[in-house]
């Protein structure tokens, strides 16, 4: 099986949303799935590495599964919208290997 593109991704959502009347949400509906999506990732990253431990009755979550929500509904907001997300991740690639390039200390510099 070969490795998931991102416009494969796009294409995935986009095939299984057009099969529904409804289509995508608006984009403020969006956002608020996407703020719930956050909340239940932070929730499991909260339990997994902070102080707050999870209660006894509480079921097993997953990071994973909330970080691949988030990227489901970042994907439908992207699709919507009409965004390559891939031309997107692109541009804030060459943001940050430009106006970042001397902010950290590279791992090739560092002193022996």
């Amino acid at each position: 099986m070969a490795d998931l593109t991102i416009k494969g991704m796009q294409k995935e959502v986009d095939d299984y949303i057009s099969q529904f009347k409804e289509g995508y949400f608006k984009p403020l509906s969006l956002i608020a799935r996407m703020t719930e999506e956050l909340g239940e990732l932070s929730r499991e990253v909260n339990h997994t590495y902070g102080e707050k431990p999870k209660k006894k009755e509480e079921a097993e979550g997953s990071i994973a599964l909330e970080l691949a929500d988030l990227m489901f509904v970042i994907t439908c907001m992207a699709n919507s919208l009409d965004i390559d997300l891939e031309e997107a991740h692109k541009a804030v690639m060459h943001k940050f290997n430009t106006r970042d390039a001397n902010r950290w200390t590279r791992k090739d510099t560092e002193e022996k």
